[in-house]
């Protein structure tokens, strides 16, 4: 599966706040970093994003478009939260043998 299409999948994944998921596209050393978490490890990233999924109603992303170069993809998307705001963010995510290895988010 190339490598676009796998970051389709996670955005829809947590889109539905589907933990079970997202536990299966992670690498077990999986890093999450964006402007308010640092996470390490398969484990905390999960509590991360139980964290966010707890604290709105509804979180919809939209993948505005997608670059791929070697085993990293960039994402531009646009974040509906609470179907009433919307946040504009950039995801640099790095895979390795298919799984997310790493994710940078980018407020902007």
């Amino acid at each position: 599966m190339n490598l676009e299409t796998l970051a389709e999948d996670y955005f829809e994944a947590f889109s539905h706040k589907d933990l079970d998921t997202l536990a299966l596209m992670f690498h077990d050393d999986v890093e999450l970093r964006d402007w308010d978490i640092s996470a390490e490890g398969i484990d905390e990233v999960l509590e991360a994003n139980q964290k966010i999924f707890d604290s709105v109603t509804s979180i919809k992303v939209t993948p505005d478009a997608l670059y791929s170069d070697g085993d990293t993809v960039i994402a531009e998307l646009s974040i509906d939260i609470n179907d009433d705001q919307v946040i504009w963010v950039v995801d640099v995510i790095k895979f390795e043998n298919d799984l997310i290895k790493s994710i940078r988010a980018y407020k902007g």
